[in-house]
């Protein structure tokens, strides 16, 4: 097949593929490509004839001699290929997200055995084989070794293409016996899973090909992976689950039968609740509460004050319950009510008249890990300070792990620990709303690397005896696994190359005299559709004034209001300039954040905080 047909299938104006060439230089490296597209599968591709032919496999390539997998031969892909690793756009050919599961290097063997043995071959002898239907080879691979045949199967079925292939593993001392390919579940070159390639993709408006989660589903990985932590959650881990199973196999539950009719016969009584709890002060419901940011730091660690939680990936809302009604507020004090038409069920979740919850409003993927991208996705991209389209066919679920306040009393003078137990005595959990659990001081590395195993952004430690503070604070820290800032753009950069539209946008954040300081530019995470949407975007709010104060270490720029707010991933940060600047190491673009003001922007709790844990 030549890329004629690669390049028929795609837009290369809208996929981040590499283009179609084919390459004079002869290569014999391989690549096995884990592909989510409308159904999981595996890509097989040997380099030969400066192009990669290609094979579908459906179940993926096996060391078991006794499985024939299937494999469809696709069309020739260039080169280049050969190391893509990202997501297809939805609406493009093959839209999804690719993963690198295996490379090496292959050798053709010759169609004859010696002595019950095949000799390596020739390009022109593996042509032949292609072109006959029996290709033998071997791989010389990370995870994929030994002796190999693709065989084209000759008898087609009703509708066939003709192109089934099988591939089958040969008897040498490779082969593996139950070979199981879920085994292997991340990149060869990134170290990322299928979930974490999904969340770097290159497009602000990138749309996931996976399915999103019940809330009512429970993520068993977490689950099994978190009891491991601690031993003494085990048995209450077993009970939740029986319960869980019970009431699904339809048997009743009291607490969720009174909760679905309305009732308040299980409400707790709040001289019940805080007969033993210091610092409650009895007073009106406030009317705002503006939520409590945690610092940044860069390593987990282990300490008994301290506790740690998951850190959910979704929207933050303050929840405000007030005899049967609710009424959810963001970060920035926007009304989040209507947005989440599932969650104004929340009182019936609550054993209580009033309250006022924080958490995080979360849409799940098909594993049940929060994924911002599909948020985004449910929540509608806003355009013109509109709201857009939206997808309400993506459920959310709110995860709660904070009370302040409980009929008639002010919480945030009480010390986390206690605010969370009786969170948790007065949550009856259901599909629209989760307590958020945490875990001891003595796991918090444990915690991180389980959340880095499982694609999660990070996690958050909280000092057991904080009180809630309106405020970013060192009292709360957040640990990502990739670290994420949300910066303002304060300009853009002419292309270079070949490159159209803008180079890169200039970065900058809030100092605590609010002045803008620029922190880098992030020039990479675009492709040519996001590069002419933004461009678009920039020419909207160009000005011929410079929004930063101080140097700007960037050429050619051209200065935008400070209207704008991009999240970009980087690094790390790097030490001080001459200047005595902080500046972003390779900074890499996520999206333009709706959600967030640019005042918020800031230098304060957003590089590493030092202190003392």
């Amino acid at each position: 097949m030549a890329l004629e047909e690669y390049r028929r299938k795609r837009r290369f104006s809208e996929t981040p593929e590499p283009p179609p060439k084919v390459e004079k230089k002869a290569g014999h490296r391989f690549v096995v490509q884990r592909h989510r597209a409308t159904r999981l599968h595996y890509d097989f591709r040997l380099e030969m004839e400066g192009v990669l032919k290609s094979w579908a496999v459906p179940k993926g390539p096996s060391l078991d001699p006794a499985d024939k997998r299937l494999a469809m031969q696709v069309e020739d892909h260039p080169v280049s290929y050969f190391d893509f690793e990202g997501t297809i756009p939805e609406r493009n050919y093959g839209a999804g997200s690719v993963m690198v599961w295996d490379v090496g290097t292959w050798e053709p063997l010759s169609p004859e055995a010696v002595n019950g043995k095949y000799l390596p071959g020739t390009e022109a002898e593996a042509a032949a084989m292609i072109k006959k239907g029996d290709l033998k080879f071997r791989l010389h691979g990370k995870r994929l070794n030994g002796d190999f045949a693709l065989v084209h199967m000759k008898a087609r079925r009703p509708g066939s293409k003709g192109n089934e292939w099988l591939m089958i593993k040969k008897h040498d001392e490779y082969e593996t016996n139950g070979f199981d390919i879920d085994k292997y579940d991340t990149s060869v070159l990134s170290n990322k899973t299928m979930a974490q390639i999904a969340g770097d993709d290159d497009s602000a408006k990138w749309t996931s090909s996976k399915k999103a989660s019940r809330g009512r589903v429970k993520a068993a990985w977490l689950a099994d992976s978190l009891a491991k932590l601690d031993k003494k959650k085990v048995k209450s881990a077993k009970n939740q689950t029986t319960a869980d199973t019970e009431e699904h196999k339809g048997k009743r539950n009291p607490k969720r039968v009174a909760a679905k009719n309305g009732s308040n016969s299980f409400a707790i009584s709040a001289s019940s609740a805080f007969k033993d709890l210091e610092g409650a002060t009895r007073r009106p419901m406030p009317s705002a509460i503006r939520p409590m940011l945690a610092s940044v730091v860069e390593k987990p660690f282990e300490d008994p004050n301290w506790l740690f939680e998951i850190k959910w990936d979704g929207y933050r809302a303050v929840s405000f319950i007030e005899h049967g009604t609710v009424r959810l507020v963001s970060r920035n004090q926007n009304d989040l009510t209507p947005r989440y038409p599932e969650l104004r069920e929340l009182p019936k979740f609550i054993k209580t008249q009033n309250a006022v919850l924080d958490g995080e409003v979360v849409v799940l993927d098909e594993q049940g890990r929060s994924s911002f991208s599909l948020m985004q996705q449910r929540t509608g991209i806003r355009s013109h300070g509109r709201q857009g389209a939206t997808r309400h066919d993506l459920p959310i679920l709110y995860y709660v792990f904070d009370l302040l306040y409980l009929d008639g009393y002010d919480l945030r003078r009480v010390t986390l620990e206690e605010r969370k137990r009786v969170l948790k005595e007065i949550l009856i959990p259901d599909e629209i709303v989760r307590y958020s659990d945490h875990y001891p001081g003595e796991q918090g590395v444990a915690l991180f690397e389980v959340a880095k195993q499982k694609g999660l952004e990070g996690i958050l430690a909280k000092k057991r005896n904080s009180c809630y503070e309106e405020r970013r604070t060192s009292e709360w820290l957040k640990i990502k696994i990739t670290q994420t800032i949300d910066c303002v753009v304060g300009g853009y950069t002419d292309p270079e190359g070949t490159r159209q539209h803008f180079g890169s946008l200039v970065l900058g954040l809030y100092d605590e005299k609010k002045h803008l300081i620029h922190v880098g530019q992030a020039g990479t995470g675009f492709n040519h559709a996001t590069l002419k949407e933004i461009f678009g975007e920039l020419g909207k709010i160009e000005s011929t004034k410079n929004p930063f104060s101080g140097a700007v270490d960037a050429k050619k720029v051209h200065w935008v209001k400070p209207v704008r707010v991009a999240e970009v991933k980087f690094s790390e940060w790097t030490h001080e300039t001459a200047d005595g600047g902080l500046k972003l190491r390779a900074p890499v673009f996520l999206g333009l954040r709706e959600d967030k003001n640019p005042e918020e922007c800031t230098l304060a709790g957003q590089v590493t905080v030092s202190t003392q844990i």
